[in-house]
């Protein structure tokens, strides 16, 4: 299934505070912590937790997070369906790119171990 041009849209324009506490809630919920939350968010994207803070202040757009991000080079290791999308068909890469973060936050819920989220290569 590939993204609409609207689904794209409304993606971009989504401002990061708001969903950032439903990232705290799911894996809090689930038995994980705030710091491998902020683990997972700072491999993906190179933000530390004083960064992702500045970011969430500023209320910035997933637009505007992810034009900021240096993005992980192992990121396209990152593979699967979340929310109904196969990550590798995305085409869009603002969308994608917020897939994966998705991605990792519903594996760390899951009770994945860390290493295999952050796709350590052997």
């Amino acid at each position: 299934m590939t993204t609409t041009p609207e689904h794209d849209k409304r993606i971009a324009e989504m401002k990061f505070f708001s969903v950032y506490p439903h990232y705290v809630t799911k894996v809090k919920k689930k038995g994980r912590t705030i710091e491998e939350l902020h683990a997972v968010i700072e491999w993906l994207t190179g933000f530390n937790e004083e960064k992702l803070h500045v970011l969430i202040d500023e209320k910035v757009t997933f637009k505007t997070f992810f034009e900021r991000a240096t993005l992980n080079p192992n990121a396209e290791l990152i593979k699967g369906v979340i929310c109904g999308y196969r990550i590798e068909d995305i085409e869009t890469p603002l969308t994608k790119q917020t897939r994966y973060l998705d991605k990792l936050i519903e594996e760390l819920a899951r009770g994945r171990k860390m290493e295999k989220i952050l796709r350590v290569k052997k």
